[in-house]
């Protein structure tokens, strides 16, 4: 099983007839593989880092109850993911789900909105990537944009490095950047507290900023998500049905345990106005529990970085490897190397992320551009978990109805269903609610930009209609109650 080559040949079919056998992602991730790579994908330090002082900023020490709005739709979420995994192991996740319960029109809008959120990830964390570096190795000084630039490339290029190489060493060095991580998170969680008596910082709530509360609840879905990894990872596990999903549950609860540790420790022992608007809290904090050590934070909050880009390039690798199979994209983007991994989409991902990267730093008339187009990362990463939601829903009322080969006992999952339904309805009110408040936190034009981006969507799902898409299920030795009996099953004979 943990050989170089697949434990299965799946098979695709074809208008009824079953295609050629595709050699597939090789199987190499068990649970303790898919755990660790959930709770990284996370990257709370860096998370943290990034995004506290816009939280700060907007909402003050109504951050906490911000956070816990959206806590609730992402960890119900999460089980939502370990159902449909269960019965639709895919590459692809989310919009292999959409297709095979809503239908193919939504599916390619919502292959647009995930390549979106993932790919406007991407530079958000290449380019913090590049200054904590610098500030690593020369903490006194102040970079140049050129090398800004050269430190942010290196990352990509590096990110590169444990995806071409394949599933193990992916999970095997994510599991040393999450090492440091843990233990660096548990040092300050105690250093904090037992420095609590000596920087406790008044608490005042005040009124809750309504505004600043659904803007910080809509930036946290960039501090929530990332634990959805094992899902696209489920063609790359021992056992796609049975171990995809339990990683993400443990990654979305794992990320909340940090957060309620780690930012009630931070707004209590370091002034607001020091946290509002800084571009890294965290070492704003570090140097009140460790003066004259910066480094201390900086290493965990890089490592949290490092690992945090490689695995969101990872999923979308997943997923445009899975579209390019599928005949959504280019074929091309299906291509395998002898690793069995989808090398084409790891450089056409990278590689436009490094031209992203060049642009924003050096071209100056787009840094403003750029700079309000990827703030909408938030708001994708939000309206995709959404659409899963909704999956969810069709799903557990109605979708497994017209689905002969799904086994399902809706009575089962009432209360499934009805978290779905509320999930849904949060998430879709959240998303409305960004339009209204959005310019004041991000900018004028965010609401445009926005409006073009979705509108795109409806383009590309209509530009795509007619386009002959080649269904692929994965095959298993042992199925859950969901059977496949219409996809030829791989010929197992020694």
């Amino acid at each position: 099983m943990d050989g170089a080559e697949p434990a299965t040949t799946p098979m695709a079919r074809v208008g009824g007839l079953a295609a050629k056998p595709d050699p597939g992602l090789a199987r190499h991730f068990r649970l303790r593989d898919l755990v660790p790579l959930s709770v990284s994908s996370v990257g709370p330090m860096f998370s943290v880092a990034a995004t506290g002082g816009v939280m700060a900023a907007q909402a003050g020490w109504w951050t906490l109850p911000a956070i816990g709005i959206l806590a609730v739709p992402f960890v119900t979420s999460s089980f939502l993911f370990r159902l449909l995994n269960r019965h639709f192991p895919h590459a692809g996740a989310s919009y292999h789900w959409s297709a095979r319960v809503v239908g193919r029109g939504v599916s390619r809008y919502q292959a647009w909105i995930l390549i979106l959120a993932y790919f406007l990830s991407i530079p958000p964390i290449a380019i913090p990537a590049g200054s904590y570096t610098f500030q690593l190795f020369f903490p006194h000084a102040h970079p140049s944009t050129s090398l800004s630039l050269g430190f942010s490339v290196f990352w990509l290029c590096f990110a590169a490095l444990p995806l071409l190489l394949g599933a193990r060493p992916t999970a095997r060095i994510t599991q040393v950047f999450f090492a440091v991580e843990l233990v660096s998170l548990t040092g300050f969680a105690v250093l904090g507290v037992t420095r609590l008596p000596h920087l406790e910082v008044p608490v005042h709530f005040g009124a809750p900023p309504i505004g600043g509360i659904l803007i910080v609840a809509v930036i946290a879905a960039t501090i929530l998500d990332g634990w959805e990894i094992d899902s696209y990872a489920a063609e790359e596990s021992v056992r796609p049905r049975a171990d995809p999903g339990i990683g993400g549950i443990v990654g979305a609860i794992g990320a909340l345990v940090f957060y309620a540790v780690l930012y009630p420790l931070m707004l209590a022992e370091t002034p607001m106005h020091s946290l509002a608007g800084s571009v890294d809290p965290l070492a704003v904090w570090a140097q009140r529990l460790v003066p004259g050590a910066p480094w201390l934070m900086l290493v965990p909050v890089l490592a949290s970085t490092a690992g945090g880009l490689w695995l969101t390039s990872y999923i979308l690798t997943r997923s445009l490897y899975a579209t390019g199979r599928e005949n959504l994209l280019s074929r091309r983007l299906a291509t395998l190397n002898r690793r069995h991994v989808p090398s084409t989409a790891v450089v056409v991902v990278l590689g436009s992320a490094t031209v992203v990267v060049v642009l924003q730093l050096l071209v100056t008339s787009l840094t403003s551009f750029f700079s309000l187009v990827l703030a909408a990362a938030g708001f994708f990463l939000l309206a995709e978990f959404f659409l899963d939601s909704v999956t969810a829903v069709v799903f557990l009322t109605v979708g497994h109805r017209r689905l002969p080969d799904v086994a399902l006992q809706p009575h089962a999952h009432r209360v499934l269903s009805v978290a779905a339904v509320a999930s849904s309805v949060l998430m879709g009110g959240l998303l409305v609610a960004f339009f209204v408040y959005g310019p004041r936190a991000i900018g004028d034009g965010i609401d445009q930009a926005l409006a073009v981006l979705l509108g795109a969507g409806v383009l590309f799902a209509w530009r795509t209609r007619r386009r002959q898409l080649r269904p692929y299920v994965v095959a298993d030795d042992d199925p859950p109650a969901s059977t496949f009996p219409d996809v030829a099953q791989p010929d197992r004979r020694p």
